[in-house]
């Protein structure tokens, strides 16, 4: 039985908009909290993005992982063989998209969280990377390289 077979029948843009919008939470508690972090911290731009970028992995990757080893009865290893695929390339596009329209916006470089365009920055960083990650995902679960949790 394929990763997604449980789908079948569902239209394959809304299975792919419900797995982009689980990777997404995992992201945006990642990204969020790297950004609050290193604004807080007054770091510069290249390592507000890397700790940024780290923690979207951790919790993103962490969302995937849970559910699947709570699911499928799996050990932490056997679950991220079964997720890394899948979620590496999701993440990666979101990260990218969020932290350029972040950047983009000057949510990152201006030096207190507490900056209206800091807020700005993260809203429109979200729906950049859910947009850009979307059809990313929609791919991914076609050719079943993503599991739906």
């Amino acid at each position: 039985m394929s990763a997604h077979a449980h789908h079948r029948g569902s239209n394959p843009f809304v299975t792919s908009a419900q797995a982009t919008l689980h990777c997404l939470t995992g992201c945006v508690i990642g990204e969020v909290a790297g950004l609050l972090i290193g604004v807080g911290l007054g770091l510069s731009v290249g390592p507000i993005i890397a700790l940024a970028t780290v923690l979207a992995y951790l919790s993103g990757m962490t969302l995937g992982l849970v559910p699947v080893m709570r699911s499928q009865n799996k050990t932490f290893l056997e679950a991220l063989k079964l997720i890394w695929i899948g979620e590496v390339l999701s993440i990666g596009v979101m990260e990218i998209f969020m932290n350029g329209a972040d950047y983009m916006v000057g949510g990152m470089q201006t030096g207190t969280i507490l900056s209206p365009v800091f807020w700005a920055g993260i809203a429109v960083a979200v729906p950049a990377g859910f947009l850009a990650a979307w059809p990313v995902n929609w791919w991914l679960l076609k050719r079943d390289l993503k599991n739906c949790h």
